[in-house]
């Protein structure tokens, strides 16, 4: 049982009916032919936002259905349980992500210009914190924002941004001082039609094939002053801010997945036959899904643990690291284990499970590594 279903309230069940029937009939047709040629399309998002999924748990003000902040974690869920990862990341950088730093930071009227396109799929957005030359350690990046009179003028590139390229408006993480390290870093909201921004060609992944990832380039933008995010050099501030919610989301996907990996092996092993008996008789099969399904549930006890935490306001940076590794890492090991007992098959694309393996490999390293992970709850412990 999903722990977000675990309340069993009209709303989450009213709102899962629609997301399945959304997935069944405008996305699980098409996600094979979208992952073949590594493009799923633009106007997938203004299907989402006529059918009411983006930014669910916002205000009515918007144009949102102000649902609960489970049901946003919900359509995450199910969407991995049903193997369409590459499109839960998206989703989680645009209603899940983005859409909280405008909220929680962003003024009136940068709320009232972003918001209810976002909502309706108008607008889709990104991230942009990586930079080729400095991925965890923010205080390396170099992409620069100078104050020119009631302009900013934004220089720099950034990589692995998901939702890049197709990107109406991207939250932009610059120094506004190069001197001040970390309290140097400030963010802003940059409108993609502005001259001066460019992408690159799409980069290619090992999986998530059809996540749209890219290479981004600002030569000389200049950026309106109310584009600024918040205050200047509260950048940094801001991002340990919000990055739990981004790390609860990380894990909502694991288990999602990692459970969507377990119903399709469980079929198959039921099925699959092997010196005259089902493969779900030898005992290294059972022992195998026994243990996985173990490791499964108390994933979802320290998750269900974590949302309440979250939603009382109470959630620390060192309890999203815990949740973060323990989920992913969960991941890993559990397509792999599944993987395995479909032996030969698996590594065939012909099979689900080959991509459930591919599509969880990169939630150990986006979003803060499992080591950075690692050294963020040891800090807390032990100190620096």
């Amino acid at each position: 049982m999903s722990v977000i279903e675990e309340g069993n309230t009209e709303e989450i069940q009213m709102f899962r009916d629609m997301v399945l029937r959304f997935l069944e009939q405008e996305v699980l047709p098409h996600y094979d032919s979208w992952e073949k040629n590594h493009k799923m399309p633009r106007e997938m998002w203004n299907t989402m936002g006529s059918a009411g999924m983006l930014l669910v748990d916002f205000p009515e003000k918007y144009g949102a259905a102000d649902a609960s902040f489970d049901v946003c974690q919900m359509i995450q869920e199910e969407m991995c349980r049903l193997n369409l990862h590459a499109l839960a990341t998206g989703y989680n950088i645009h209603s899940n992500i983005v859409a909280p730093y405008l909220l929680h930071i962003g003024n009136q009227q940068q709320q009232d210009r972003w918001l209810p396109a976002m909502v309706s799929g108008e607008v889709l957005t990104a991230l942009a914190m990586t930079e080729p030359g400095a991925g965890s350690d923010l205080a390396g990046i170099r992409t620069k924002a100078i104050k020119d009179g009631d302009h900013y003028i934004l220089s720099g590139s950034k990589t692995f941004i998901t939702n890049g390229n197709d990107a109406d408006m991207i939250i932009v993480c610059a120094k506004t001082d190069v001197n001040a390290g970390s309290k140097g870093i400030s963010l802003f909201l940059v409108d993609t039609s502005i001259p001066g921004f460019s992408t690159g060609k799409p980069i290619e992944k090992i999986g998530q094939h059809c996540s749209d990832t890219a290479e981004l380039f600002f030569e000389n933008m200049h950026i309106p002053s109310n584009a600024l995010l918040g205050e200047e050099g509260k950048g940094f501030v801001y991002l340990m801010q919000e990055l739990p919610r981004e790390r609860l989301g990380c894990a909502v996907q694991a288990i999602g997945h990692a459970q969507g990996a377990l119903d399709i092996t469980c079929d198959y092993v039921k099925e699959r036959k092997a010196f005259g008996q089902s493969v779900s008789q030898f005992q290294n099969t059972r022992f195998k899904l026994a243990e996985c399904q173990t490791e499964l549930e108390m994933c979802r006890a320290l998750l269900e643990k974590h949302m309440h935490k979250y939603q009382r306001g109470e959630m620390t940076v060192t309890d999203a690291a815990m949740l973060k590794l323990a989920a992913t890492e969960m991941q890993l090991t559990m397509v792999n284990e599944c993987l395995q007992l479909f032996g030969g098959y698996g590594y065939t694309d012909e099979y689900p499970i080959s991509r459930f393996y591919r599509d969880a490999r990169i939630q150990t390293i986006y979003a803060g590594t499992s080591e950075i992970m690692k050294e963020v709850i040891a800090r807390d412990i032990l100190g620096r």
